[in-house]
């Protein structure tokens, strides 16, 4: 399988702009990097520079492998919205439910 996955309040603390400041969620990571041992395809995708055209791929990339992220591709560009329709998705929350 293919997992999207967005990174700000997903995987790490969500900042709200200033992604310097985030931090981790070591147990979301380690499900992810889980899924991508067993062969799925992960991708993190993220709205970071969508508003404001800034390029935060280097510092994006930092992070990622500093939390230990394993992933295929990130891409940087998404759609920046509040409320995402469609019927695949699942929220962030219920995904790492326990």
């Amino acid at each position: 399988m293919k997992y999207i996955i967005d990174i700000d309040g997903t995987i790490c603390s969500d900042t709200f702009g200033k992604y310097e400041l985030a931090v981790p969620f070591i147990n979301r990571i380690y499900k992810i990097n889980q899924l991508y041992s067993q062969g799925h395809i992960i991708i993190y995708q993220t709205a970071r520079g969508s508003t404001t055209s800034i390029d935060w791929r280097e510092l994006t990339e930092k992070q990622l492998n500093d939390w230990g992220a394993k992933y295929h591709e990130l891409r940087l560009g998404k759609l920046d919205g509040d409320f995402f329709v469609d019927n695949k998705g699942v929220h962030s929350d219920e995904f790492f439910k326990e």
